[in-house]
């Protein structure tokens, strides 16, 4: 473990029950199709994240503030994602953005170079056994415009998880792993074909991902 023990605060764990209380709510307005719904629980979720982040008791500001960072950017895609279709590209921009900001955040915490390789031996057979199919599937389809913005998401949120890997951080691996999932999720139902449950699905893996990660700066930092 690279980093120092910190502590969860009082408030921290208010906040946290409310973007718990709020992802739930989100949850079930993407099962039972409530848009107007998601519309408000989806970004409070992230705004209650952002501030539970904000109040841990933790000894490393940096690797703090580039948590943060990538939690806003976070916020930020999602709300263009609740958007027209043709604000999808900005917020796969965002949460390029936020990927960056994790990636920044787990080397200043320290990365162990033989996990970081292993990391990077598990996404690459990712981006073999997927990838190559997701991005395939946007070059066939109509938004074949999109080829290199897909291609260098994928590039960098693979990035993210070998990092998350180098860190030896349960919580951190666990929480880029879901990150991986939700948005392969997305890939493949916008790209290739829908999967039954997919929305739900897809949100669920998104919000346990960033309270994993929200999480594991009690102890990366």
């Amino acid at each position: 473990m690279f980093g120092h023990t910190g502590g969860v605060t009082a408030t921290a764990l208010l906040l946290l029950a409310l973007a718990a209380v709020a992802a739930a709510v989100d949850w079930w307005a993407v099962a039972s199709g409530r848009r107007g719904v998601e519309y408000l629980a989806k970004p409070l979720t992230l705004v209650a994240l952002v501030a539970a982040a904000v109040s841990l008791d933790v000894s490393d500001g940096a690797v703090q503030g580039a948590f943060v960072v990538a939690l806003v950017l976070s916020l930020a895609g999602d709300v263009l994602l609740l958007g027209p279709d043709q604000w999808f590209v900005f917020g796969l921009g965002s949460f390029l953005g936020a990927h960056v900001a994790y990636v920044v955040a787990f080397w200043i915490a320290g990365v162990s170079l033989f996990a970081f390789l292993l990391g990077v031996v598990l996404v690459t057979v990712a981006v073999v056994v997927l990838g190559r199919r997701i991005v395939a599937g946007v070059a066939a389809g109509d938004d074949s415009g999109l080829v290199a913005p897909v291609t260098a998401y994928i590039l960098v949120i693979s990035l993210m998880v070998a990092s998350a890997v180098g860190t030896v951080d349960a919580l951190a691996i666990v929480g880029a792993c879901l990150f991986y999932a939700s948005d392969a999720l997305i890939a493949w139902t916008r790209f290739l074909h829908d999967l039954r449950h997919g929305r739900l699905a897809i949100i669920v893996t998104y919000h346990l991902a960033q309270f994993a990660l929200v999480l594991s700066l009690v102890t990366l930092a």
